[in-house]
């Protein structure tokens, strides 16, 4: 096998390019995603049946469909003009990352849901009997400790959108892979390109798992103190 094609500052430098997007595109997710969650997490918390089988008919839908079919049904239904710049159409660009942040949302609603019921029932009507309201509870009880509790499953969430990125290769964005595209056809050399590929997104999820793992065990060390 010949790897001096990395040596390339050409090529380096576009599968590079393709790693930042990558990961650009994972904290867009990830933050977005995470912010909509709170909507179906109240909704399938929420006593009103109605509302339960909204939220729960949301996730459900999404966690149920792989992400390509929705990024193709989204890409098919919208229709949004193309917009051109430094190269990046970024009416795809919209649409590949709304189907991104709805996919994730789902998932970290899940998260939330369960996070907010591990929480003991019995602090909930504490709060309660000393006079506080449902959403001062919530606020200041319940999320802060349903977090710290998640915090895990959030960092795997962000490591999984990284991998899925790769959807955005069939959109025509420069993240990692459509970027190893561009290498190996100009290149030839199908095997090397994957392989230095996988390593980069191995580097970045390895990377990412470990400093997930290290804000957890400083939110830990905190609640020791």
């Amino acid at each position: 096998m010949d790897f001096t094609f990395i040596l390339d500052i050409f090529y380096l430098k576009t599968l590079l390019q393709g790693l930042l997007i990558t990961l650009m595109l994972a904290l867009i997710a990830v933050l977005f995603g995470t912010l909509i969650a709170i909507i179906p997490t109240y909704l399938r918390l929420s006593r009103h049946k109605i509302l339960n089988i909204i939220g729960s008919g949301y996730v459900e839908l999404i966690r149920g469909t792989p992400l390509l079919v929705q990024v193709m049904l989204i890409y098919a239904f919208v229709q949004l003009p193309v917009m051109t710049f430094l190269g990046v159409d970024f009416g795809a660009f919209l649409l590949g990352m709304f189907a991104l942040i709805i996919n994730s949302s789902a998932y970290a609603s899940e998260t939330f849901r369960a996070g907010i019921l591990s929480v003991d029932k019995g602090q909930t009507e504490a709060a309660l009997s000393l006079g506080m309201s449902k959403a001062s509870t919530m606020r200041h009880i319940i999320m802060p400790q349903a977090i710290k509790n998640i915090m895990p499953a959030l960092g795997n969430e962000f490591v999984t959108l990284i991998k899925e990125t790769s959807i955005f290769m069939y959109l025509g964005i420069a993240e990692l892979m459509y970027s190893a595209q561009i290498v190996k056809t100009a290149t030839y050399q199908t095997k090397e390109v994957y392989i230095v590929t996988a390593i980069m997104y191995l580097a970045l999820t390895f990377t990412t798992s470990k400093l997930m793992l290290k804000l957890e065990m400083r939110m830990r060390q905190q609640d020791a103190k």
